[in-house]
């Protein structure tokens, strides 16, 4: 779980979290869009679902079109969103063992933020 606990969706103190959301008992405590549009919908009362969902989408747009510019996105307490260039190789299909260049690809790279490695630290990685 990613995003739960952060910013406008619930500082320090909040009551959403992962447990908030209603999931059968046993299941793994993930989190998809739509658990976050659903978090802020309950959050933020005077935008309804559907004003969330645009403005969720909108965000996730805007970043994946910065990153597919290659430009940084920097997140204070959060982490940091780059693209990083992989170098081509030969590398080996798994099915037949065969050697195959890969070419130069540029990939996502996300690196933890100081107060998220220690919120997860301190509560032993676990919900």
């Amino acid at each position: 779980m990613i995003c739960a606990g952060f910013g406008a969706i619930g500082g320090p103190g909040s009551k959403i979290n992962a447990s908030s959301i209603n999931r059968a008992e046993g299941a793994p405590n993930n989190m998809n869009k739509s658990d976050l549009v659903e978090i802020v919908s309950e959050r933020v009362k005077n935008l309804t679902r559907r004003e969330v969902e645009v403005i969720i989408d909108t965000i996730f747009d805007k970043m994946s079109g910065a990153l597919s510019k290659g430009n940084r996105i920097e997140i204070r307490g959060f982490g940091s969103f780059e693209v990083r260039v992989r170098e081509p190789r030969q590398g080996r299909n798994p099915k037949t063992g065969a050697q195959v260049y890969v070419n130069t690809r540029r990939v996502p790279f996300f690196k933890v933020g100081k107060e998220l490695r220690e919120r997860v630290n301190n509560n032993g990685g676990g919900a």
